[in-house]
């Protein structure tokens, strides 16, 4: 009686070690979790260790500490909206259609990445800054700010209905994400979109972060009051500077828009008796630059506190309810941001502090702990990652790479050495000149070519960091300005815009001396 319930073990324990080989064999594909934030530049993340030690973000440190962080992410069109369509596609501005912010609606019909997961048994979800004009597609579930978005109480669109929610935004993005992640399907693997409009102008802290650093002045940037002398007139030409652009609403003279009156009367607490100082001292001249300029870090770095705060938070519920070790978590912005360099706020140009872009990916057991990479990675690369950790095939039209073998340690013999830019958007809202260009390692060639210029630069990050200087028309580099210009003409040729672009990709505003379009 007794051998044959032995048997009987013996068979069920045979039985279970087969089992437990193949599902060995066949691991769980990993979740994906992107956190994105709209104007989040590494001057603000100490991770990235900028001089002047603007602020402390322990939990976007905690991502570096425990994956990578990428030195050198650069993007293809330094503004909001047409980053986030290249994450989507893996294509430039002018293949996925959008140019710039002004007059661009997103195809939702095209190939995104979302979509190639969602059909290959991931459950995907996007949720806060969209920015894209038309309705998610590829999301099992969406739930969006209309447009930029506000700080405070913001309406929402929740699957194409429109919600109401009442806090401060970044937390309830973040609110709004871990009730996703609870009540997800979870026979699937995940792909979150967690996206916040923070720290995008005009810079809105929350409410438990007025005063946070206790009056602080900051170390002001070298090039707080750059002169542009010797440079084109597409650099000097601009209105985006602190000493011309910054709005009452900037300066917090008026209040965020939305708020009830209880939040209304905690902000003015703080706002209303250093505005009143401020008008009695009436600054002109440099002391207004500076006044604007620590007004100007109270604000965004206090966003960007915040964003450090909530990202804590994901981290934390990810630990809790064991997802950590199966979750790969990508951690960047839509492109940088100036916070005084060159006397200026925003983004758009192909200098440094709005071409590279905050970027740590974390993924155990892949990414070395503690690892920097100093390749040039970019947003085009974003989407075929997403694919590649998940095992689904990249498409051949996308125009970027897997970062998977550099996650490993690896670098491809065939990496980018180069990365070709162009921006568009003329003449609103800041009068950046559209202008494209190649950028390596050391240089940059530079093309402004729109409306009333004709003019190159060549910048020299080796010999000049600042950016301040043109080596463009010095006999020393004839022969890198040879170089670059062939460079850039092959990269044209690769990306496949060798052409003028269409007049819509600069807005839907006229240029000086332009007739106004025919409203039709």
């Amino acid at each position: 009686m007794s051998m044959p319930r032995v048997m009987l073990l013996g068979i069920l324990s045979f039985i279970s070690t087969l089992l437990t080989v193949a599902g060995a064999a066949e691991p769980t594909r990993p979740n994906i979790l992107f956190l994105f934030s709209d104007d989040l530049t590494c001057q603000a993340i100490s991770a990235y260790g900028d001089t002047r030690k603007l602020l402390e973000t322990p939990n976007m440190d905690r991502l570096a500490k425990e994956g990578m962080l990428f030195n050198r992410c650069l993007v293809t069109n330094s503004i909001c909206g047409p980053s986030r369509a290249t994450i989507l596609t893996g294509k430039y501005s002018h293949l996925n259609g959008f140019y710039n912010n002004t007059n661009c609606q997103f195809d939702g019909s095209q190939q995104t990445f979302p979509k190639l997961l969602q059909a290959n048994g991931y459950a995907t979800a996007i949720i806060g800054k969209w920015h894209l004009g038309s309705e998610p597609t590829g999301f099992d579930h969406w739930h969006i700010l209309p447009g930029q978005g506000i700080y405070y109480n913001p309406p929402m669109n929740r699957m194409g209905k429109q919600v109401k929610h009442s806090g401060y935004t970044t937390d309830i993005i973040t609110d709004l994400s871990i009730d996703w992640l609870k009540n997800r399907d979870k026979s699937k693997p995940f792909m979150l979109m967690t996206q916040h409009k923070a720290p995008h102008r005009e810079w809105s802290p929350a409410l438990r972060h007025l005063g946070w650093d206790h009056d602080r002045k900051y170390p002001e940037p070298e090039t707080l009051f750059d002169d542009y002398a010797g440079r084109s007139k597409a650099v000097s030409d601009h209105d985006m500077g602190l000493d011309r652009t910054f709005t009452d609403l900037d300066a917090k003279f008026k209040p965020a828009p939305n708020m009830t009156e209880e939040q209304l009367k905690e902000w003015n607490a703080y706002y209303e008796p250093r505005n009143e100082a401020f008008r009695k001292a009436n600054p002109t001249g440099k002391d207004l630059v500076r006044w604007r300029y620590n007004r100007y870090m109270h604000d965004y770095l206090a966003c960007v506190k915040a964003v450090d705060e909530n990202i804590g938070r994901m981290l934390q519920f990810l630990d809790q309810e064991g997802l950590s070790e199966n979750t790969v978590i990508v951690c960047s912005s839509d492109q940088g941001f100036y916070l005084g360099e060159h006397g200026w706020f925003d983004k758009r140009w192909i200098f440094e502090e709005s071409l590279k872009t905050p970027l740590m990916i974390r993924w155990p057991g892949v990414t070395r702990p503690g690892s920097v990479n100093q390749q040039i990675v970019s947003l085009l690369d974003f989407g075929e990652t997403f694919l590649d950790i998940a095992g689904v095939r990249i498409p051949a039209d996308m125009q970027g790479h897997s970062l998977v073998p550099l996650c490993k340690g690896e670098t491809p013999a065939d990496w980018r050495k180069s990365l070709y830019y162009h921006y568009y958007e003329f003449p609103v809202p800041h009068r950046v000149r559209p202008h494209y260009g190649v950028i390596t390692d050391r240089y940059k060639l530079v093309h402004y070519y729109k409306p009333d210029v004709d003019d190159w630069e060549l910048l020299d990050r080796q010999a000049d960091p600042l950016e301040v200087k043109s080596f463009y028309k010095d006999p020393a580099y004839a022969q890198t300005v040879k170089e670059l210009h062939a460079e850039v003409d092959r990269l044209r040729r690769e990306v496949q815009e060798t052409g003028e672009p269409p007049r819509k990709a600069y807005g839907n505003r006229p240029f000086e001396g332009e007739p106004k379009p025919v409203q039709k």
